[in-house]
């Protein structure tokens, strides 16, 4: 037993530290991207249902612009990065961070609800708090290009977990921010806008972290005529060939997936708890920051479950339970035992996460990578975007209000149950005898 405790358990703690040993300055510098982008999503994400209910925008009308915000982000992404293959990764990250900037500037100038539905769609907004945009797509085949196959999955736990834990100061500062600025005296309105002005300007900072980038984050990808000269000549869709059915299988699933998360993003979950319990921004803030802080380590475990049961397994059988402890939380009477099942479902909820990107990443050709992230993390985004506009409405009925979080539960186990039977049998090359 001690041989076996000395020669196991010591390799599942160090393989994780290894691959951050390894990582390469463009690698550092997308997880510094990773972090400064998470931070602004969560900043804003906690205060912006606040923010245009503020504006004096309904329940409903707000739930458009948030649907509107994710399909702008949809259309957007779909088009960056199923090109940055060919015209360049780090061309395509500097046009998000610009449309990034560019939202924040709008969001926090106007309060014309037609113009702000014009910056929610062509700019970068995250209501949810998680990625948006084109980023995370182009980042991770970037990553993917600059690491190994056996570093993979615990760089993207790693990623994931900075991206967590990001989201999770983000929130907390916002929240925090915009009750100290409030208790100085400032209006609730003039808080939450100067939040989205930090916003604005946390994208600069993107903008000037994207130009850094070597060209090591690229790949070569084959012209029409060294393609035609060695013979292969593929049909291209939205900048894939040869992983295009697997793509769109795992794409199809993605967005069930997403469509039920949508009903409880972030901004509206933070709605609900100021709704149903009166909860305050500092209180948000702080009730999404442990939540983000518990889903940053739990993103970090998941290589160690996928390193021992595989991608697949790790994905499935770590995200029935969350979804459980989801539907159960607005069946609790009070705010405390609410937050306790917040917390147990995302101390386990982002296991998922890692393992999907690495997934993806394993099962497509290289020059298809940011193509391949492109199209499942759009569609993911699809999904997302429908659910507000029926979250919103429900939010607006007392009796239905908690209904987003069964429909989110429900929606995510039959997800996992179809995923499963899909895809246990395509494995990884790591995961191949």
């Amino acid at each position: 037993m001690a041989l076996f405790s000395k020669t196991s358990r010591a390799p599942s703690m160090n393989f994780r530290f290894q691959a951050l040993r390894n990582l390469t300055p463009d690698g550092w510098l997308l997880f510094a991207t990773r972090f400064i982008r998470l931070f602004a999503y969560g900043l804003l994400a906690v205060i912006l249902f606040l923010y245009l209910s503020q504006l004096g925008y309904s329940d409903s009308h707000i739930g458009l612009l948030l649907s509107f915000t994710l399909i702008g982000d949809t259309a957007i992404s779909l088009w960056l990065t199923t090109r940055a293959d060919r015209l360049g990764r780090r061309k395509m990250l500097l046009v998000g961070a610009l449309l990034m900037v560019m939202a924040g500037i709008l969001f926090a100038l106007t309060h014309n609800y037609a113009l702000l539905i014009i910056a929610a769609t062509v700019g970068v907004i995250s209501p949810s708090g998680n990625e948006v945009g084109p980023f995370l797509s182009i980042e991770q085949a970037a990553l993917a290009h600059v690491i190994s196959d056996q570093d993979r999955t615990a760089t993207f736990a790693w990623y994931t977990l900075a991206g967590s834990m990001a989201a999770a100061l983000g929130s907390l500062a916002g929240g925090g921010f915009a009750q100290f600025l409030q208790h100085a005296g400032i209006s609730p309105l003039a808080s939450y806008r100067a939040i989205v002005i930090l916003y604005a300007l946390l994208g600069i900072l993107l903008l000037i972290l994207f130009l850094l980038l070597s060209r090591g984050v690229e790949v070569i990808y084959p012209s029409q005529a060294q393609a035609q000269t060695s013979g292969a000549s593929p049909n291209v869709l939205l900048g894939l060939h040869r992983s295009r059915g697997v793509v769109f299988r795992l794409s199809g699933l993605f967005a069930l997936d997403a469509f039920g998360g949508g009903f409880v993003i972030q901004s509206i979950a933070a709605y609900w708890f100021h709704k149903r319990f009166g909860a305050d921004p500092a209180t948000l803030g702080a009730i999404f920051f442990g939540a983000n802080l518990l889903a940053a380590f739990s993103a970090l475990a998941a290589a160690s479950l996928a390193r021992r049961f595989g991608l697949i397994n790790t994905m499935v059988f770590t995200h029935r339970p969350s979804n459980v402890l989801l539907i159960l939380v607005p069946l609790m009477p009070s705010l405390q035992l609410a937050i306790i099942l917040l917390f147990l479902r995302f101390s386990i909820s982002q296991m998922d996460v890692p393992t999907r990107q690495s997934y993806t990443m394993a099962v497509v050709s290289p020059d298809e990578r940011s193509a391949a992230a492109g199209v499942t993390n759009v569609v993911r985004t699809t999904g997302a975007a429908i659910a507000p506009l029926f979250a919103g409405r429900l939010l607006g009925n007392p009796a239905l209000m908690n209904l987003p979080f069964f429909l989110a539960g429900g929606l995510k186990i039959i997800y996992d149950l179809l995923l499963y039977r899909s895809f246990i049998r395509i494995k990884p090359s790591e995961e191949q005898d």
